[in-house]
């Protein structure tokens, strides 16, 4: 048995080195960090090996690893070598970053990439970010993911997400066998509420109201157009903001968003009512690629143009996500489209598998329709 103990390391203030015995010390740095080093004599010189931090690597397995490399050394051969030998496997962190940088440019956006990595930093790395990709057990995942699955539950389940892209990537590049050490830990862990969020929406027969509220505001001209297009095509927000003119065919009354900025990955043709038409033709002058550009003409409105509108407005109780809602709730409400016309309005998949591999027109004409009448509708408030 060696000198140190739980009780004495974790009473250990002062930076130093303390010795467990045969070459074995903990390291306490400044700033408090703990780490493991053997000292030792590998083809007769002496070497300072690290064996990783206390927060990871435990006092007994210290003492296996440290006797291990001893008798390595021993042996005549060099611990050093062999370990970077059995280090062409990753450890955790490694195999992650790796992930991260392969797939960041195909994700939809700059905040999900950075989202993606620094959950990974917070939750998991400081933990089991050190060990070796195929040596994290059920167990590692366990003490990652229980602190936070019920505080939380977002968070946590975008984690374990994350972590599955990690583990799946080390099986396909032979870093792993067998099940990933994620599979069944749901039993482990207790039920979520699981909630479904929804997005306030604006009632559909306040509309028309509210757009010629948002047709006056003189100040908020950009913001506001581009409002009023968010309504006019039922699209995301984010699909209007950093809509370009390359994309709009004002004869043809088109406007194509390309698949990258469409949630589903799918390009998808908008059909622009008269009313959509006219108000991008006020948009000319603005001297951008951008539709609707910010004060400064190369970049697009900001993410949160349209809810500091909303709120100068004076209004409440919606999102401008919300007005997908609206649109939906009038289309039915109205019997102005069948469920597949208007799902397809929004953009999102109708029927199953085999429904959409048949599925080849997007319907085009026949959600023109729909969207002049939805158009009329929304600016029937000054007519």
């Amino acid at each position: 048995m060696g000198k140190l103990t739980t009780k004495k390391m974790r009473d250990l203030k002062s930076p130093g080195r303390y010795a467990d015995g045969d070459g074995l010390y903990l390291h306490v740095r400044e700033g408090g960090s703990r780490q493991w080093v053997l000292r030792t004599t590998v083809h007769g010189r002496r070497k300072d090996i690290g064996l990783g931090s206390l927060s990871i690597v435990k006092l007994d397995e210290a003492r296996i690893a440290a006797s291990a490399m001893r008798r390595s050394a021993k042996q005549g051969h060099d611990p050093l070598q062999e370990r970077r030998k059995r280090r062409a496997t990753p450890s955790y962190e490694e195999a992650a970053r790796h992930v991260w940088v392969e797939n960041r440019s195909t994700w939809k956006n700059a905040k999900h990439a950075d989202q993606w990595i620094n959950t990974q930093a917070t939750y998991a790395f400081p933990k089991i970010g050190d060990l070796r990709i195929d040596r994290v057990t059920s167990g590692h995942l366990l003490d990652v993911l229980q602190p936070i699955w019920l505080e939380k539950e977002e968070t946590a389940r975008r984690l374990k997400q994350r972590m599955k892209m990690v583990f799946d990537w080390a099986k396909v590049a032979g870093h792993r066998t067998g099940d990933s050490p994620l599979d069944g830990i749901l039993k482990a862990l207790p039920r979520q509420s699981r909630k479904v969020k929804h997005h306030d929406a604006l009632r559909w027969e306040e509309l028309p109201k509210f757009v010629l509220k948002l047709r006056q505001r003189e100040a908020d001209a950009v913001s506001a157009k581009a409002l009023q297009f968010v309504i006019l095509t039922a699209l995301r927000s984010a699909e209007v903001r950093l809509a370009t003119w390359s994309e709009i065919d004002l004869a043809k009354r088109i406007w194509v968003v390309p698949a990258e900025r469409m949630k589903m990955k799918r390009e998808h043709r908008v059909p622009l009512a008269p009313e959509a038409i006219k108000l991008l033709e006020g948009c000319r002058d603005y001297g951008s690629k951008f539709v609707f550009p910010s004060d400064k003409s190369e970049r697009p409105l900001s993410n949160m143009a349209f809810a500091a509108l909303i709120d100068r407005m004076g209004m409440k109780g919606f999102t401008p996500h919300g007005f997908r809602s609206t649109f939906r709730d009038w289309s039915s409400e109205n019997e102005a489209a069948p469920r597949e016309i208007a799902e397809m309005v929004l953009a999102h998949k109708v029927g199953d598998k085999t429904e959409q591999a048949y599925a080849r027109s997007d319907l085009l004409e026949r959600r023109r329709s729909v969207m002049e009448k939805w158009a009329a509708y929304v600016f029937s408030a000054d007519r």
